[in-house]
């Protein structure tokens, strides 16, 4: 590999993942705390547990706002 390429990562990002604390979901989504957990607990989006804490990928959340607004427009 040369030296001036980025080493390759998964997903072609090239930035580690930004992972969401449930208060940023919660401020993003404008929910409260149980919605949030109830869409988690559903796996409505993707969630990783680090100890006690859990993480939601921003891309995650991403993914399902736009599979919402998909399923609204398709209604």
């Amino acid at each position: 590999m040369n030296a001036q390429e980025p080493a390759p990562t998964r997903r072609g990002l090239s930035t580690p993942e930004e992972l969401l604390t449930v208060p940023q979901v919660m401020a993003r989504l404008q929910l409260g705390r149980s919605a949030v957990y109830d869409l988690l607990r559903t796996r409505q989006f993707a969630s990783i547990t680090l100890g006690r804490a859990r993480r939601i990928p921003a891309h995650a959340l991403a993914d399902f706002i736009r599979t919402r607004l998909e399923q609204e427009a398709a209604a």
